[in-house]
């Protein structure tokens, strides 16, 4: 893997800590601003929102940009947007900073991940999204719980001064190691990249990236009061059960990375199952304390086991427009993260209790589990009629008619075959399945 990939993966620490912090903070801050915690909750909505808008917006709006300048600016608007919200003196003013760092966040990933597919072979796709991904994961093993810990000890504030820092050192490495990339020599045509929006499978791709995701962070954005208030835990116990979540991430990101290259449908059939099942049981067996502190581990690798796959398959369908590709994994994962946590705010305004948003996160799991089989069937039938059209242009062996020897394709009136048509191009119906 290259150096470069490696310090994305740093910066997508920052972001990831930004993003997922909240599930560790929610209720101070809905203290501190006298707001419930649906509400409160509504601010990790606005950030999914605003990377469902930012990723495919910014990705079309900086196509014919320097990529490691594009880089540069969003991760520094990206830590303006942290210092912001640590100053915010009211809830209009903090729900705006998340918006605003987010739209940073989105258009980094979307950029980040064209620049990381751009530096490696094609069988090696999901193993650099695995390393982006990986600092997602370490995100949520070292960063949520220290944002827990620090909103447990000196407030919630403090934890986005941390994430602050965070993004001033990510800067520092976006800056001297990410090495300056040429832009193509044919200049980018946002039309040709938006026409990839007309395949079915790339619509079938957004649809299970975002429900895989919203399934289990309909549940997660809401684990802290689930924690306390369902299984009985002390306050003191959401970082390290938050932590539990990371590792789970980081095991499952590392697994799925390094199978899904080769087995993509099969981890991610696998993999959103065991979601829907672990989702199941955390809704049953909630006011267990350790069944609770397990299942969040399981959930955590469930969920990352399947992203490096969600990742590799987009980029699949969808490699005409790398950038806008990797726009819309951006847009697809963080339209779960919007909408599971909405998802999980209503199920408890309506009474139902924490351990309801376990069962609604299932549902919109075992939804997702139908798009990819519907997916696979597509993507099987399509490569049957591609293999039946290479077929059709292999010559056959033992019809006489069929030159089989290049030779016999020369004039014996031309032996230099000068006067003799160029052969024709492969067909460009060999092309290989998606």
């Amino acid at each position: 893997m290259p150096l470069a990939v490696y310090i994305l993966g740093l910066a997508v620490f920052a972001l990831g800590t930004s993003e997922f912090m909240l599930s560790g903070i929610l209720p101070a801050i809905a203290d501190d601003m006298d707001v419930t915690i649906p509400q409160a909750g509504l601010l990790i909505s606005a950030f999914g929102l605003g990377m469902v808008v930012g990723a495919p917006l910014l990705a079309v709006a900086t196509l014919r940009l320097p990529r490691r300048t594009t880089l540069i600016a969003l991760i520094s608007v990206f830590g303006l947007g942290q210092v912001a919200g640590a100053l915010a003196p009211t809830y209009a003013v903090l729900f705006a900073s998340r918006v605003v760092s987010a739209l940073a966040c989105a258009g980094f990933w979307a950029v980040g991940a064209a620049v990381a597919i751009g530096l490696v072979p094609v069988t090696q796709r999901a193993r650099a999204m695995a390393v982006m991904i990986g600092g997602l994961s370490i995100a949520n093993v070292l960063g949520v719980p220290a944002g827990a810990f620090l909103g447990d000890g000196l407030g919630w504030r403090a934890a986005f001064w941390a994430v602050g820092v965070a993004s001033a050192i990510a800067l520092v490495g976006v800056v001297t190691l990410i090495p300056r990339i040429p832009l193509p020599a044919q200049r980018p045509q946002p039309r040709r990249e938006l026409s990839i929006y007309r395949d079915s499978q790339v619509w079938l791709s957004i649809t299970v990236t975002a429900l895989a995701a919203g399934g289990v962070f309909c549940a997660f954005s809401y684990l802290s009061p689930l924690l306390t208030d369902v299984a009985g835990l002390a306050e003191g116990w959401v970082p390290t059960v938050l932590a539990l979540f990371g590792v789970g991430a980081l095991v499952g990101t590392t697994v799925g990375g390094r199978v899904a290259d080769a087995h993509l449908f099969g981890v991610l059939l696998s993999g959103i199952a065991a979601s829907t099942v672990f989702l199941m049981a955390l809704a049953l067996l909630g006011g267990s304390a350790v069944a609770a502190v397990v299942l969040s581990f399981l959930l955590g690798f469930s969920a990352f086991y399947t992203a490096p796959a969600l990742n590799a398959r987009m980029f699949n369908v969808a490699g005409a427009a790398p950038t806008l590709a990797g726009a819309t994994t951006t847009a697809a994962f963080n339209l779960g993260n919007t909408g599971g946590p909405w998802l999980g705010g209503a199920v408890i305004d309506a009474g139902l209790g924490y351990p309801a948003t376990a069962w609604a996160g299932a549902a919109m799991t075992v939804t997702a589990i139908g798009a990819t089989a519907v997916s696979l069937r597509l993507h099987r039938s399509t490569s049957k009629v591609i293999a039946s059209s290479v077929l059709k242009d292999v010559k056959d062996p033992k019809d006489p008619n069929d030159p089989k020897d290049p030779k016999d394709l020369k004039d014996p009136k031309d032996p230099k075959n000068l006067n003799s048509p160029p052969q024709s191009a492969p067909s460009a119906s060999a092309a290989p399945p998606r």
